[in-house]
């Protein structure tokens, strides 16, 4: 019932900055956690941030906390994650998710297990 595309990923060296989008479109209400994942070869997906639709409460995982931030557009439909001072060991596939909510959670929401409905991914790769 709700689709996401991930924009924005490509190649950058260490130090540098990324913006990622992730547009939201066909869900039924405003009341998603939005998420923002990653997953390097070899390994199981992490989370990285989350944000509530309903209040705009954010959650970082302490691996990214300081460095990356998440934000909600609404009137884009669109949730970003500003990636700043990166590192060879970000070199991931990211991935946005969302999970329907009826009420505003005060959980970290950062495990995939929680979300239903996934984007396609979108490389990022940083050199060193």
């Amino acid at each position: 019932e709700v689709q996401l595309v991930e924009s924005g990923g490509g190649l950058v060296q260490a130090g540098g900055s990324l913006r990622l989008s992730c547009v939201v479109s066909g869900g039924t209400f405003d009341e998603y956690s939005i998420g923002w994942f990653r997953q390097p070869p070899g390994k199981e997906r992490e989370g990285l941030a989350r944000v509530l639709q309903s209040d705009g409460d954010t959650y970082y995982a302490d691996s990214v906390k300081g460095r990356f931030t998440i934000t909600d557009d609404r009137a884009k439909n669109t949730v970003y994650l500003q990636m700043n001072s990166l590192q060879p060991e970000d070199t991931a596939v990211y991935y946005c998710a969302a999970a329907a909510l009826w009420a505003p959670t005060m959980t970290p929401m950062l495990h995939f297990l929680e979300y239903d409905s996934w984007g396609q991914g979108t490389q990022v790769t940083v050199s060193s």
